[in-house]
Formats: C-alpha cells, structure tokens, sequence
C-alpha cells in the first residue's frame, strides 16, 4: 500500500500522536461546550487550515458539530499553496498518514472523477499542501474510520469544481470540507471588517467570493453554488483571527468554521 507521508507534522500541528491527541480533543471540548444543542449534523463545512495554535480554536467547532454524524467518506478540497497547476489534482497514493494513523483514500471515486474536466493525478500538488493535511487528525478523532478523497484545486474555475463536488454528493453518508483560511495581513480591526463582509457574502448563498477574502474562494464559490441549487443554508459556528489566539494584532489572518445545512434545519 503506498502512503502519502504527513508533510507538516511537527510544524503545523503536534508531531507526537499523545499530544495532537489531547490537542484536538481540548478544541472539540471547548467548541462543544459553546455549540447549539439541537445542531444538525452538516452536509459541509467550511473550516480554516492555519497552524492549529493559530486557527484549531475556531476549526473545531465545525469539526465538533461532526459528532455523532454517520459520514462513510469525506471530500476535502483546499487551495494549492506549494504548487502552480492546472485544474483539481486528485492523489495516486492509497492512504495518507498523520501521526494518529493512517486514512484509506477512496480509489474508485477517483478513477471516476479522471473521467472529469480539468482532473487529474498529481501527488507533487499534495507532497507538501497543508491545506488538506491540516484537517485529517480532526476528521479522525471525530469520525474515526471514513475514506477520504482529497482534492488540490489549482487554477479552475469554480463551475468545474461545483461539478465535481455534484457528481459525489447525495449518498446522505458524505461530508465535504472545504478547506480556507479568510483575510491575510491586515491589522485587526481591519480584517475583521473585511472578514465581516466575505462572511456576510457566505451566509447570503452569493458565490462571488475573490481570493483577496479567502484562499479557498474558488472551492466555496463551487460550494455555494451546489448548496444553492439543493436548498442548503450556511451557519457561522464561529470566528476570530490570528489576534485573537497565538499572533500580534499588526498582520492577522482570518479564520471562520461555517456549516451547511437543509433550510429547514438551518434556521
């Protein structure tokens, strides 16, 4: 079986599987003690992809609304930051491994998005991207077993990724992570004025995100466009910037965790 390598390890979150362990179950804690009661579980999340002792605060509470869900299989799609590309680069490799062990990717449903515009194999995309690594000691506290089909989008516009995104959705047993960090380098009053407003945009269904609000603005442009089409209405579970949890106030970077539900539920 060949295993993708954890990049980041060590750098963005604990590289000690005791001690990203304790981490991410105090985020879930803390996140669960501050959550409604009565929230359903989403269909998907946006959630933030920072070192975890800047965004894991906020990133758990998506991941926190996740549990009890009986999700089979996760679609993560983040931004590409190490490499220039074309299109949605999907992984040949069969597992990626985090300290906690390793996740199964699901391999058919990818030979069947290659069938796609614009998809391809490319694990130098994935070699060193943290956008998704970031996202999978969460996804496993929480969900414990589940296959995953990552997903590196390059330069695409977000119409192709909506079509991916609506080729695997239905099955009721899929959640899709949408993986983004919001405003980068203003001060903090700044930011969270502009985050203010690309969260407003969010919760508005509009699709007209730009990649000055948020890194990932091409994957929930894609997202909000099928959430649209299928009557989902977006809930912010929370928000802060790098100000408010381990950096200065000088040059923040924004985070937020937003799900995605049926209207009815959502309200």
């Amino acid at each position: 079986m060949s295993v993708r390598p954890a990049a980041v390890a060590g750098l963005f979150y604990p590289g000690d599987a005791r001690e990203l362990a304790a981490l991410v179950s105090g985020y879930l804690n803390d996140a669960t003690a501050r959550l409604p009661a009565a929230l359903p579980v989403p269909e998907a999340v946006i959630v933030p992809h920072a070192g975890y002792i800047y965004s894991g605060p906020t990133a758990g509470f998506a991941y926190a609304a996740l549990k009890g869900a009986m999700i089979s299989r996760v679609v993560l799609l983040g931004p590409a930051h190490r490499l220039a590309f074309y299109g949605m680069a999907l992984s040949g490799y069969d597992a990626f491994a985090t300290p906690l062990g390793d996740v199964r990717l699901d391999t058919a449903a990818t030979q069947r998005l290659l069938t796609l515009p614009g998809v391809h194999v490319n694990d130098a995309a994935h070699a060193q991207e943290h956008s998704l690594e970031v996202q999978l000691p969460f996804l496993q506290t929480v969900l414990g077993d589940f296959s995953l089909l990552p997903v590196c989008i390059g330069s695409v516009q977000p119409d192709a990724v909506a079509r991916l995104i609506e080729s695997l959705r239905g099955d009721g047993n899929t959640l899709f992570v949408i993986s983004s960090d919001l405003s980068h380098y203003h001060s903090y009053d700044e930011a969270r004025a502009l985050d203010r407003h690309s969260i407003d945009t969010v919760l508005a269904m509009r699709d007209e995100l730009n990649h000055e609000q948020a890194c990932g603005a091409t994957g929930i442009n894609a997202l909000l466009s099928v959430s649209g089409h299928h009557g989902l209405a977006a809930r912010l579970l929370d928000y802060r910037n790098s100000g408010d949890t381990a950096g200065d106030r000088d040059r923040v970077v924004g985070y937020a965790s937003i799900a995605f539900h049926g209207q009815e539920k959502a309200s």
